[in-house]
């Protein structure tokens, strides 16, 4: 069974807002290597309908991008991509798949058909899957920035804490730090 691994970018104050982060080259060399390590990516339609507005275009060199910025396009494209929806039910882009039926089964079965891992790249649905404890692991870039607003990681609360072991910690030149953390309890 792969690991399900919750990554996003997050600032110092808890913002999950895209928009708040270092959306430079070093910034997707990381989010491409953390692409290769694993099988498939796991979202929400709302982040599934964010990236197809752009980035397949990307992929395709319809608009101009750094190398790295389109590394990253040209590999999210290519990955196996699944999206839990209750209200869509067509993902027409490449490699795309709706993930049906009730969440937590179905997400088991995801790990268990992808040995790799699962990258998880919504907030909102981390915040569902980690209530039902499917979360192996969290790979947040930390970001040095304060936005002051939100939203924020795990806006809605979970039941309980989480105590997580530190894996690794590795500063990037931008100032983010990449933080791994496994679930222990």
């Amino acid at each position: 069974m792969g690991l399900l691994t919750f990554s996003i970018n997050v600032t110092l104050d808890g913002c999950v807002d895209h928009r708040e982060g270092i959306a430079d080259d070093e910034t997707h060399e990381h989010f491409t290597r953390l692409m290769d390590e694993h099988g498939a990516m796991l979202w929400g339609r709302v982040t599934y309908e964010m990236m197809e507005s752009y980035w397949p275009a990307v992929a395709r060199g319809e608009l101009a991008a750094p190398p790295a910025i389109r590394d990253w396009a040209v590999k999210l494209e290519s990955k196996s991509k699944y999206v839990v929806s209750s209200t869509r039910n067509d993902f027409p882009g490449s490699n795309s798949h709706h993930l049906t039926g009730e969440l937590r089964t179905s997400v088991r079965e995801l790990k268990d058909m992808t040995p790799n891992g699962v990258l998880l790249g919504s907030g909102n649905l981390a915040a569902s899957l980690d209530r039902l404890d499917l979360i192996d692991e969290y790979k947040f870039l930390v970001h040095p920035r304060l936005a002051g607003h939100g939203p924020t990681l795990f806006e809605g609360g979970l039941p309980n804490a989480r105590r997580l072991e530190l894996v690794s910690a590795n500063p990037l030149r931008n100032g983010a730090v990449a933080m791994h953390y496994r679930r222990i309890a």
